[in-house]
């Protein structure tokens, strides 16, 4: 049971998105789509440990998917005894998503791609254009989407209901829009597969720190999108930004699984490739001269990428693009991040008080990021008494067992130590 289990889940982190799009585009309904794939995934925890593990999982949960959405609506018309409205509703089910359209218009025709600009049509509110992409592309529970936006699961619970009702009522079709409306619906797209990737490259929960399949598949999207917008200076610049972040991916945990800071990375695991392909995609993006936020976020992963050792890292002009950074995307993470980089380059003192000014508003305090960044800098000024509570607070608020496992042993070495 216990293998059938792990198959179930690896084809649901693996292929949800790829799934409940298919879904969506055949059956015209998200909820539909849930339920059905839901349904599809009881069935194979029923059936597998009897029939055996299938040679495509994946393939197989789509299937059945299929089958109980086809049944689900076969069940509603039977009501009435009318096989043709069946076949009526199926006809406007497919019509509205519009997939042939799609096609024709775009050259597309993939239907990760339509889920996302569908769920990001102007329509909706920003908030919930990423909530909802999030949560049917990338299979993101409400815990984790939560998370990405720092807001209760009640609240995004309720953001994700009026969007999925908003999309029903006013028949929001399900495809990549014509090229003329595409600039107005970039913003929350880039937004979107950027959010992903975060919780890919940094898991909410369970006991890895990466979900491989959603850096993937966000690379893969920013890829698409390339293609689909290649004048577009922050496509490439979210492009070379992934792929810089990815280059890290294998050296972020050792051998034994334990989480390893930039800091502590063994550089020769990192992939060269995908920084030089990162490196191009950022430079492409340069010379349109279009700043913005992913292309300087994407400047400082290549300062990180291009630093032969940690002590060799230019912090001084990190620092500057994390100033600009704030003139496009002003927050207290981009806020933190440059206080850190201020540590790095001017001084600890420096850095841990405007972290202390940071932290005043409450804004970060259920955010653990915020005090593991405090309890590093005060680890480092040997303030060890204050670095515990800070690392208690930190270890409090994240249920990743990788990041929780590294914020022990950080906590037990400031603990060990005698303050005398």
């Amino acid at each position: 049971m216990a293998t059938t289990s792990n198959a179930v889940e690896e084809v649901f982190r693996r292929e949800h998105g790829r799934i409940i799009a298919s879904l969506i585009g055949t059956f015209g309904s998200f909820d539909i789509a849930e339920d059905a794939m839901q349904d599809a995934l009881v069935s194979a925890l029923d059936s597998w440990p009897r029939d055996g593990i299938p040679d495509n999982p994946a393939a197989w949960i789509t299937t059945a998917a299929r089958r109980k959405a086809i049944d689900w609506l076969r069940r509603e018309k039977t009501r009435s005894d009318k096989q043709e409205d069946l076949e009526l509703t199926m006809s406007q089910h497919l019509g509205a998503a519009g997939v042939n359209e799609d096609i024709l218009e775009t050259g597309i025709g993939d239907d990760r791609l339509r889920l996302i600009f569908t769920c990001c049509h102007p329509a909706l509110s920003r908030e919930a254009q990423v909530a909802l992409t999030l949560r049917t592309l990338g299979g993101l529970s409400t815990p984790e989407i939560a998370r990405a936006f720092l807001l209760p699961e009640a609240t995004l619970a309720q953001r994700l209901v009026r969007a999925k009702r908003k999309i029903r009522a006013a028949q929001i079709p399900y495809r990549v829009p014509p090229e003329h409306q595409l600039p107005e619906r970039l913003a929350a797209v880039l937004a979107v597969v950027y959010l992903v990737f975060n919780e890919g490259y940094s898991a909410t929960d369970g006991d890895s720190l990466i979900r491989h399949d959603l850096c993937n598949e966000s690379i893969r999207l920013a890829d698409v999108l390339r293609e689909l917008m290649p004048d577009e200076a922050e496509v490439l610049g979210l492009l070379a930004l992934l792929l810089l972040q990815d280059s890290r991916r294998e050296a972020r945990t050792d051998e034994q699984g334990a989480l390893a800071t930039l800091e502590e990375q063994d550089r020769a695991l990192w992939n060269r490739g995908q920084i030089a392909n990162g490196l191009a995609a950022l430079d492409d993006a340069l010379k349109r001269r279009r700043p913005g936020p992913y292309q300087l976020q994407a400047a400082i992963a290549a300062l990180h990428a291009q630093a032969p050792t940690p002590a060799q890292t230019d912090w001084v002009q990190i620092e500057k693009l994390y100033e600009a950074l704030q003139q496009f995307s002003p927050s207290p993470v981009v806020a933190l991040n440059r206080a850190v980089a201020v540590a790095m380059a001017y001084g600890l003192e420096k850095g841990l008080a405007m972290i202390d000014r940071i932290g005043q508003n409450g804004e970060l305090e259920g955010y653990y990021l915020y005090h593991s960044a405090r309890a590093d800098l005060l680890r480092r000024l040997r303030r060890n008494c204050e670095a515990e509570g800070s690392y208690q607070r930190a270890l409090s608020l994240t249920s990743n067992q990788t990041e929780q496992a590294y914020l022990r042993r950080r906590l037990a070495a400031v603990a060990a130590v005698d303050p005398a």
